[in-house]
């Protein structure tokens, strides 16, 4: 794909022809650097007959490679024009059944039940969406074969946080999946230029039977949200605040697991999550 002619200069003619523009209300950025794309390739590793959920496509450039592969590619488009212009470029993939696409918002759609499994996901994740994206990815099944997703630098950090500078999100996530940020992506690889950097975070889920059942995952849930609601104060003054039990069950579950009552929720890993919600027991009003 080296001989691809891909830069800002040929996104806005494609733009310019197709009588379109970046549409800044939906974060629209349109990758125009052929080193990242081939970057993404290769973290996805599409072959042939693979299902593929792509989100996000935009003017299709990702989408390409991917069809390219021999993969079968699912790809959800919201912008009316932007979906116009996929459904001329791409006709005969369409005719053929190797590209569908879906006009809609990602948000309203049942994600994970787009394709059938096995599947993987590749998107581009405005910033403002990403958080309940990954809720709906990997909070229920079936669960992708991995996910390629390029989203804002920090975000991506942040989900692949090592213990010390953990959040609720990287919790949630790394309970989930094996995280890690493949590379970072300058903000001069798309046009128009967002404000900030880019990074393309890969995230490969466990297997279903490494999970907690519904239940305790709604507790575990419960517990990790209240640890973080002040995550710069000690672990046992949050949760005595924040829980709604007494504060001895508090400090006995957190002496039963050997995490010291003066640690800060950013340096509790996921493991030492689990292990304080079994010993703290069912919480009252949950399932």
């Amino acid at each position: 794909m080296s001989d691809l002619r891909l830069d800002p200069r040929h996104v806005r003619r494609v733009l310019s022809s197709a009588g379109l523009h970046a549409r800044h209300r939906l974060s629209q950025n349109f990758l125009a650097d052929v080193e990242v794309l081939e970057g993404i390739l290769a973290e996805a590793d599409p072959r042939p007959g693979r299902a593929v959920l792509e989100i996000g496509p935009g003017l299709g450039i990702l989408t390409g490679g991917l069809l390219a592969s021999g993969a079968a590619v699912t790809a959800v488009e919201l912008d009316s024009g932007l979906a116009a212009y996929l459904r001329d470029a791409y006709v005969a993939e369409l005719e053929a059944g190797q590209l569908r696409l879906i006009e809609g918002d990602a948000l309203d759609q049942d994600l994970v039940r787009l394709v059938e499994p096995p599947y993987d996901v590749v998107a581009n994740l405005p910033y403002h969406i990403t958080s309940p994206i990954m809720h709906r990815l990997l909070g229920q099944p079936p669960r992708a074969g991995r996910l390629v997703l390029m989203v804002q630098r920090e975000v991506a950090e942040r989900i692949a946080a090592p213990v010390g500078e953990m959040s609720y999100l990287s919790v949630f996530v790394q309970y989930h999946a094996r995280a890690r940020v493949a590379f970072r992506v300058p903000r001069e690889a798309f046009e128009p230029a967002p404000k900030v950097e880019s990074a393309v975070l890969v995230l490969e889920p466990y297997d279903t039977d490494d999970r907690l059942d519904a239940a305790a995952e709604d507790q575990l849930w419960r517990l990790v949200q209240a640890g973080f609601r002040e995550r710069r104060k000690m672990l046992h003054n949050v949760l005595r605040r924040q829980l709604p039990i007494e504060a001895g069950r508090v400090d006995a579950a957190l002496a039963a697991v050997g995490i010291a009552p003066d640690r800060r929720p950013q340096t509790v890993a996921v493991g030492e999550w689990i292990a304080l919600s079994e010993a703290i027991g069912p919480l009252p009003g949950g399932r």
